[in-house]
């Protein structure tokens, strides 16, 4: 038998084998596909591997089938493969089968590749709603996930702090005569009272536009100048507590003034004067603007010209933002960089500053091979007129960066059905939802444990994950409308059941430790289907996670954590053809108790395996 412990999965070595036999017979391997054969069909994993060759190779695929079983060699935990149709399936030896996924660690690759994902960019202005939550959600997701499976990551938050919005807020405390809380102060959070005023000085519009906008552009002047950078850097400190108490870390703060200090703007169309793509016309409608042609990248589109600076030399807005990604592509350097904060993990976080080093112990920041913008689908145009500059670049880093490169773009998320917007001071704080959420954990898990130790924590730890995962569980096109009742049950495709179920599983675990049972003297051959099932879902997550790499889908992840969730419950309680439960961990005979209690450790640590990849915690007891 070959040995699969190397590899990530039976699947790949299932692949492996099947290749080998073909290429024995002389037959040149096509791509070999695995699946799980479905549970009213004989056999564990299959394979249309005959019927692809047969159509190839113009023969009837069951002799192909036959040709390739007879020069098959099973790898480990694999007993024999037989002909279904044109469809060749595997039946796995239980035991061998279930000891190497439970036994074995899968290998995580190396990919070499380094990955900027920028995430959250919430305005200095005001604290940050449950609108933002998904776009904070799903960026720290993606960037869990490519971490996992072998990517050098490096995520960044962006911050405007020379925009309008920021300026309206610094401006409102100047025009009601408020002076903002001191650090320490108790009271009200520094964002949420920024927050309360920029709303006010929105409304006090109506009454005294041009004074108010007279103040605006002068507070706008300051920050420019870097005058009221101090005032923006404790809003940013004050929003950074709440994305910190989501489980959210960061690499880099980019400022908006250092990104406009350094000339991100004019290197980036000197780079794309330079491109055969980029002119400037001498007569026409575009007579004395800088144009970039797009066409040969975004085919189909009725005007492929993209002006990135007018015939008066104004700079279009994308063309900063095309400059802002060279830089993150490594195209050219510009920006220094200081400490700004330690972070809960103790990792530091670090920021853009003019007075900084180039290379802070020794870290060089940007030079991505792949750059994912975690923006709103409503920026999908520019967002798409960004990475196809990467290409017309005309530099090495731009191509590569343009192949990798994508925009996460999502959906909007409602409220209990309510559209969220600051300006008009429609929202609810994301420090509001995480405090309501703990509250209704707490009743939740009150209700189910009333003795629990450390109850407050676990409230705590179910709350936030119910809120992480109800922005992850759908696919990022999707609108969600977050409902409280949905998030917080403990059935369904929710947080708390793939969190009960992992604590299921580490109280059978509490309960061996206490009789002095461990899975040492495990006898596998006492094994079945029934474990077969839940070990093929345990060994499918290196394969889930990687496609959720690829594709930046964290949605693949939660799927996969509620079907181990499921297939364990179902496990649990099975019963047999008598009606009686036949899955017992603690009263099954010895050997096949230690065995069952080996696949249920290993049943919880990829539970909390998955749940990590999605930020969200896994109590020990609910």
């Amino acid at each position: 038998m070959l040995p699969f412990a190397a590899m990530n999965d039976v699947k790949d070595a299932l692949r492996q084998s099947l290749s080998d036999a073909v290429k024995s017979l002389g037959f040149e391997s096509p791509e070999i596909v695995i699946q799980e054969v479905p549970g009213d069909k004989p056999g564990d994993y299959g394979t249309p591997l005959a019927f692809v060759l047969a159509k190839a190779l113009k023969r009837n695929p069951a002799d192909i089938a036959a040709e390739v079983i007879a020069a098959f060699e099973p790898p480990a935990g694999v007993a024999r493969a037989e002909a279904v149709g044109p469809y060749i399936n595997f039946f796995v030896d239980p035991g061998a089968f279930v000891a190497r996924i439970v036994e074995e660690t899968p290998s995580v690759p190396a990919r070499n590749l380094k990955v900027v994902v920028e995430h959250t960019s919430v305005n200095p202005n005001k604290e940050a709603h449950v609108g933002h939550l998904r776009n904070i959600v799903l960026g720290d997701a993606v960037a869990r996930i490519l971490r996992a499976d072998g990517y050098d990551v490096e995520v960044q938050n962006y911050i405007d702090d020379t925009g309008r919005q920021a300026a309206e807020s610094l401006f409102a405390a100047q025009y009601f005569g408020e002076t903002p809380p001191a650090e320490g102060e108790a009271g009200e959070k520094l964002d949420h009272w920024f927050g309360r005023l920029y709303v006010q000085l929105g409304e006090a519009k109506e009454g005294d536009e041009a004074t108010i906008e007279e103040g605006v552009r002068s507070t706008m002047h300051q920050l420019e100048a870097g005058e009221r950078r101090a005032d923006v850097e404790r809003i940013v400190r004050a929003q950074l507590e709440t994305f910190w108490s989501l489980g959210v870390e960061y690499d880099l703060l980019v400022w908006e003034s250092d990104v406009v200090a350094s000339g991100f703007l004019a290197r980036g169309l000197e780079v794309l004067e330079a491109s055969p793509f980029v002119s400037k016309p001498d007569e026409g409608k575009y007579a004395g603007a800088l144009v970039m042609d797009v066409g040969t990248f975004i085919p189909g589109l009725e005007e492929p010209n993209v002006v990135l600076v007018r015939s008066d030399g104004n700079a279009m807005y994308v063309a900063k933002d095309i400059g802002y990604q060279f830089w993150k592509a490594g195209i050219f350097e510009g920006l220094r960089y200081a400490p700004f904060s330690e972070q809960p993990s103790g990792e530091p976080l670090w920021t853009s500053h003019p007075a900084g080093m180039e290379t802070p112990e020794g870290r060089s920041f940007a030079h991505a091979q792949e750059i994912v913008n975690v923006i709103d689908v409503r920026q999908t145009h520019p967002q798409t007129l960004v990475r196809t500059a990467l290409a017309l670049s005309n530099t090495p880093e731009g191509k590569e960066a343009y192949e990798h490169s994508k925009h996460l773009a999502y959906e909007v998320v409602t409220l209990e059905g309510q559209a969220m917007s600051g300006r008009k001071g429609i929202t609810l704080a994301i420090d509001e939802v995480l405090a309501e959420a703990t509250r209704r954990a707490a009743a939740v898990v009150a209700e189910k444990n009333p003795d629990l130790v450390d109850s407050g924590d676990v409230a705590r730890t179910v709350g936030l994950g119910a809120m992480r995962f109800a922005m992850l569980k759908s696919e990022a096109k999707r609108i969600i409308d977050f409902r409280w009742e949905q998030a917080l049950s403990l059935q369904g495709d929710s947080a708390p059941y793939v969190q009960y179920a992992h604590a299921r599983a580490a109280s059978i675990l509490r309960a061996a430790k206490e009789a002095g049972i461990g899975p040492s003297d495990a006898d596998w051959s006492r094994l079945g289907p029934l474990e077969v099932t839940v070990a093929q879902v345990i060994a499918r997550l290196p394969e889930v996670r990687e496609v959720a790499a690829r594709e930046l889908a964290p949605h693949l992840i939660a799927q996969y954590a509620l079907d181990l969730a499921t297939a364990w419950n179902a496990y649990y309680n099975h019963r047999g053809e008598d009606g009686k439960p036949d899955t017992s961990v603690m009263r099954a005979e010895p050997g096949l108790r230690e065995a069952r209690l080996a696949l249920v450790a290993r049943v919880k640590d990829t539970l909390a395996e998955a749940l990590a990849l999605l930020g969200i915690g896994a109590p020990e007891a609910m």
